[in-house]
């Protein structure tokens, strides 16, 4: 089930909400846990049952890891907890990969298992491995109720897409929350935020981008058309569920980290990656980079340790070469910028803006791409290379067709709008203004994104796959 969708705003949100607020304190972590596992179970019912063994699981080696925590065989029940879940995610995510590879390799036929890949499993494996690690480390006290810690793990507003809410972060509000008319107020509005980036931003670049893959007059103009609309893309459409994530989380009384601050605004590489799906960078820094030594080893190691961290960050997106590829591009500009390119780029003014959208530009057509082939192939063609000439009728009429989406997105992309309406705000009699005027402007923005979702139009969400 879409967040982005008529069943989800129109029956199964109201339907909970009402029943959340309803019940006593004390039944609301239930009533969380069985909406999260309908919410689940919409779309991927036969995979209900696979979540709730991943969560017993963790649940059963974080009660004994805690008890033995300070004795051996605490790491080893620790040690358990890892393999267990990452083999879990291995096999339903890479097996078929290694199969792949395999047979190329050795020219064998081992056939492929073809196993569906189950909605957010990388996330909610994440979750409760950072649970389980935790606790190893006194982090965390050991979570007795399965219910609370299941709803964590389950909680339906994060589940699927992220961000990657750690226990540490949530363990109090698990326990008791606050729950207030200007939580919620502030949750709807943060939700209809996302929700119009992702039916009106994200949703009409993604038109575009496919109107450019069906297209047979591929033209350089169509290329840079192409790069700049699956940026702008894929920023609007996972910023926009992880902007409606965090609303949710508020409606219910959490309070979920950012997990994106204007990363297009970057002066280098290394700053677009603390900008960037924050959540995830945080997950790999303190959980692989800094257990591998970190910084705090020799420089030989540490290359290795940037080396490792990225290439599971690129794996960790897909089972596919292109994904390993393109963690690895990073760790190429983030040694070069460590080592050599970053004196100068603290120097520029805006050449290091230009460097930085171009080469993210290049490794989400890289992201993108079906295969290196694919990649290798739009990326020339933003140079001229195999293309049908510069410019066609067609390419001419869809940037027609889409520019203002293009500058809208471009502005969205920056603090622009956030600063304007903060100085509105700081005046009295804006402020009353906007506090007259909000409510009418998201009931107005919802009623035309429900236009949008009415009509049937592309609405998918890439971070699915993941």
């Amino acid at each position: 089930m879409l967040f982005s969708s008529i069943p989800f705003l129109f029956y199964f949100l109201p339907v909970v909400l009402i029943i959340y607020f309803l019940v006593p304190y004390s039944l609301k972590n239930a009533v969380l846990l069985l909406s999260s596992l309908f919410f689940y179970g919409w779309g991927e019912s036969k995979y209900v049952f696979l979540m709730l063994v991943v969560i017993a699981v963790g649940y059963v080696l974080g009660l004994l890891i805690g008890k033995y925590r300070n004795q051996k065989a605490g790491k080893i029940f620790l040690v358990l907890a890892v393999v267990i879940d990452i083999a879990v995610l291995g096999y339903f995510k890479y097996a078929d990969f290694f199969i792949s590879n395999f047979n190329a390799v050795t020219g064998m036929q081992v056939p492929l298992l073809k196993i569906a890949l189950p909605i957010g499993i990388s996330f909610f494996i994440f979750q409760i491995l950072s649970y389980d690690i935790d606790v190893y480390r006194g982090q965390v006290a050991v979570q007795k109720n399965p219910i609370t810690l299941a709803a964590y793990v389950a909680m339906f507003p994060q589940l699927i897409a992220g961000p990657i809410v750690r226990y540490i972060d949530v363990e109090k509000q698990l326990r008791k929350r606050e729950h207030n008319p200007e939580l919620v107020a502030g949750g709807i509005r943060r939700f209809m935020i996302g929700l119009g980036k992702k039916i009106l931003l994200a949703n009409l670049l993604g038109e575009c981008c496919a109107v450019f893959r069906e297209s047979s007059e591929k033209t350089n103009l169509f290329f840079w058309m192409y790069g700049i609309a699956y940026m702008l893309h894929i920023y609007f459409d996972f910023s926009g569920y992880s902007d409606m994530a965090i609303g949710l989380g508020k409606i219910f009384g959490f309070h979920f980290m950012e997990n994106f601050n204007y990363p297009y605004i970057s002066k280098s590489i290394t700053e677009f990656w603390r900008r960037w799906h924050i959540s995830l960078g945080s997950w790999f820094r303190d959980y692989v980079y800094i257990p591998l030594g970190g910084n705090r080893v020799s420089k030989g190691r540490w290359i290795f340790n940037i080396f490792m961290v990225w290439f599971l960050t690129g794996f960790w997106h897909g089972a596919a070469w292109n994904f390993i590829i393109w963690g690895l591009y990073f760790v190429v500009f983030l040694l070069l910028e460590k080592f050599w390119l970053g004196k100068y780029l603290e120097r520029a003014k805006v050449w290091n803006h230009i460097y930085v959208l171009f080469f993210i530009m290049i490794s989400f057509m890289i992201f993108d791409a079906v295969s290196m082939q694919e990649a290798g192939k739009n990326i020339a063609g933003l140079f001229g290379i195999g293309t049908e000439g510069f410019v066609s009728m067609e390419s001419i009429y869809y940037l027609k067709n889409y520019l203002l989406i293009f500058l809208m997105a471009i502005i969205g992309a920056t603090p622009l709008p956030k600063k304007i309406y903060e100085k509105i705000m700081n005046v009295p009699a804006g402020r009353k203004v906007v506090n007259v005027m909000e409510p009418i402007f998201l009931a107005g923005l919802f009623l035309i994104i429900t236009a949008f979702l009415v009509d049937g139009s592309f609405n998918p969400f890439l971070y699915f796959r993941f």
